[in-house]
């Protein structure tokens, strides 16, 4: 499965969270228009079809991928001493 990058995902947590946010608060036309697509593209770039399944998928991959670039975890050679 393709997976979307990093700052992508980040960056469309953060707009649904916003998004969510005035939503909840406005609720104007062009706020919900937003947030159809955001929902939208979340499901897409995660490989979901609703948007709680989109964010709990995002969420996942975002704590995987800190995980890997973590000093000393396994596969990132980063802060390895040469032999």
């Amino acid at each position: 499965m393709l997976m979307a990058h990093p700052l992508v995902l980040s960056g469309l947590l953060e707009q649904y969270e916003v998004l969510t946010a005035l939503n909840a608060g406005e609720g104007s036309e062009d706020v919900r228009r937003r947030m159809e697509d955001v929902t939208y593209t979340m499901c897409v770039s995660t490989g979901t079809r609703d948007i709680g399944s989109a964010v709990a998928a995002a969420r996942k991959q975002l704590a995987h991928g800190a995980r890997r670039k973590a000093p000393g975890a396994p596969g990132n050679r980063a802060g390895a001493v040469p032999a």
